[in-house]
């Protein structure tokens, strides 16, 4: 059927084009070597094999320190899609790297040091805000901790308050500040803040506090009940979590170059 058989007044536009937040694994590459990816790889899945099933996966290059031409983005794809996992992009890398992975149908996106230097040249009234941009909000292998932006955090105007549960399926962003929810996070559920994340009843889904980097920020919640937690991009599984905590208030934040987990009461 083509447009000439429908009526004009039923017709509808075929898709739009909608800025999103979308939370992706963000694999920072240090070198390349097929053996020792491949190793990695099966240690991680082993600690959770549940998180990792079908998971997208963005390689990034950031760190990556070795020629473009030992990169092998095919044998990456082949050795991940062995093991459930997707790579959708590269970010990062010169044009040689953009030419390989356009090469292996791959997107390719600009470094985090590119993207933020070109976000401090645009003027803040030219920047949109109600569009948020895709971004990684989960990082694996854990890597050093980046350097925290102004925090936005002790804003009460940037604070988004949802005073409904948050049911599987559901995402919640807060992209300048602190995130409120005054009911449960469901299973499947996932809540982000720029800030903190205060959940005011069980947290049963994913919580991501400090998505741009802000290692200060935080995740409060009455009952701990969670498949992740992560604060700046580093984080622990439920497997890791089932522990003095669980089930109980609790605070996450970032202390000592790593992820605390601590009881409230």
């Amino acid at each position: 059927m083509t447009d000439a058989d429908v009526p004009a007044q039923t017709r509808t536009t075929c898709f739009e084009l909608k800025g999103g937040m979308l939370t992706l694994t963000l694999l920072e590459l240090h070198y390349f070597d097929l053996d020792a990816f491949e190793t990695t790889l099966r240690e991680k899945i082993r600690q959770a094999p549940g998180f990792f099933r079908d998971l997208p996966l963005v390689i990034s290059l950031d760190k990556y320190q070795r020629p473009a031409a030992e990169l092998d983005f095919f044998q990456m794809i082949g050795c991940c899609r062995r093991h459930s996992i997707q790579v959708a992009a590269v970010r990062g890398g010169d044009e040689d790297v953009k030419r390989l992975a356009r090469n292996a149908s791959l997107a390719w996106l600009p470094s985090h040091a590119a993207k933020n230097a070109s976000a401090e040249a645009v003027p803040p009234a030219a920047q949109d805000h109600d569009q948020a941009p895709a971004a990684v909000a989960v990082e694996l292998p854990q890597t050093q901790v980046p350097e925290a932006p102004a925090s936005t955090s002790g804003s009460a105007t940037a604070a988004r308050v949802i005073t409904q549960p948050v049911r599987s399926g559901q995402q919640i962003y807060a992209p300048e500040g602190d995130l409120i929810i005054m009911a449960p996070v469901g299973a499947g559920a996932e809540v982000l803040a720029a800030g903190h994340v205060h959940v005011y009843g069980p947290l049963r889904g994913r919580a991501l506090a400090g998505v741009h980097g802000d290692v200060n920020a935080r995740i409060f919640c009455q009952s701990l009940e969670a498949e992740l937690v992560s604060v700046a991009g580093h984080y622990k599984i439920s497997e890791d979590l089932q522990g003095s905590c669980w089930k109980r208030p609790t605070e996450v934040g970032f202390r000592n170059n790593e992820l605390s987990v601590r009881p409230l009461d």
